[in-house]
């Protein structure tokens, strides 16, 4: 089948669209006809061997995908053959085939088109369980979103606001800043040219009850410093590249936690909360409460680009391959 093979670990230049063999079907497994796949971070650090779980040699990099069941295991029950679904994987989505395990496959709408869907799985996934099962947002609450245009941040934006949050975007650009707002952000922040904490003080003085923080970096003391008493950081993700050291007495002064959002380690422990997570995802997105954003849809021969944009960090919502 044709994929974008990685075959060896020097990052996005090495890769190349090429063969791989079809993925062997196994017990609980479930074969998707690959239509779209979305583009992440984590499929960057596959290309170079940083990632906390490295496939062997070669591979497709790719861990979310949305498509059309074309074979079933005999072991799995409640899907069919010609079903409409999302799914994710550890990695294998940039390839024209895939097999997933029947816990990380989800039917969805069929007015749900494949591009939409490949953006729900790790990005809502994440923001659905962070905001919801781990903050515990409730209505009437300030939520905090860094990196507010990127396509997890957007996803944190809409769950945010379905959950009743009032929210503040913290964005780099005028375009940034745009994308958030439409996502219903109700205030956006550039730290391109404003001092975060300022702006923070005068927006929330008494500070914001949850941050969302995929970001690290510099900006996550900040926005802790910034927290209401008993507020929540989520410790989401890194995108900045450094992973911050906190002064902990902080959390003291503050009453705040700092709580760790492992959506992947979730989903494998806790499947049947998942998966009512993502049932939940599925009538808000009937309802119209959520509205994935794909900015832009990339060929196979130009996934390296669409790679290229989200390390630069220059994507604004989700980024879409069609293998």
């Amino acid at each position: 089948m044709r994929a974008l093979v990685c075959s060896r670990l020097d990052g996005i230049d090495a890769l190349e669209v090429g063969e791989l063999p079809e993925p062997e079907l196994v017990a609980g497994g479930v074969r998707i006809r690959v239509e779209a796949t979305g583009v992440n971070y984590p499929d960057i650090l596959m290309t170079r061997g940083q990632y906390q779980s490295q496939p062997a040699l070669p591979f497709a990099p790719g861990m979310e995908v949305a498509g059309t069941v074309t074979e079933i295991a005999d072991d799995v029950k409640g899907l069919e053959l010609g079903a409409r679904v999302h799914a994710y994987l550890s990695h294998g989505g940039f390839a024209e085939e895939v097999v997933a395990p029947s816990d990380a496959v989800f039917p969805h709408p069929e007015s749900m088109d494949a591009e939409v869907a490949a953006a729900l799985p790790i990005a809502y996934g994440t923001g659905y369980h962070a905001l919801a099962d781990r903050a515990g947002l409730g209505d009437g609450e300030s939520l905090l979103v860094l990196g507010a245009a990127g396509g997890v941040g957007i996803a944190a934006i809409q769950i945010g606001v379905a959950l009743g949050a009032s929210v503040i975007g913290v964005v780099s650009s005028t375009e940034k800043a745009d994308a958030a707002l439409d996502a219903g952000a109700g205030t956006v922040i550039r730290y391109d040219h404003q001092d975060l904490r300022t702006e923070l003080k005068s927006i929330a003085p008494e500070g914001v009850d949850v941050v969302f923080d995929p970001v690290g970096g510099k900006t996550t003391e900040t926005a802790f410093r910034s927290t209401a008493w008993r507020g929540r950081h989520l410790v989401i993700g890194f995108a900045a590249g450094d992973i911050p050291a906190l002064p902990v007495n902080l959390a003291l002064l503050k009453g705040s936690s700092l709580v760790g959002v492992f959506w992947g380690r979730f989903a494998q422990t806790e499947p049947d909360a998942n998966r009512s997570n993502f049932n939940t995802l599925a009538e808000w997105w009937s309802s119209g409460r959520i509205a994935p954003v794909v900015s832009e849809v990339f060929s196979l021969e130009n996934a390296p680009d669409a790679l290229r944009r989200i390390e630069a960090r220059g994507a604004i919502g989700k980024l879409i391959v069609t293998p």
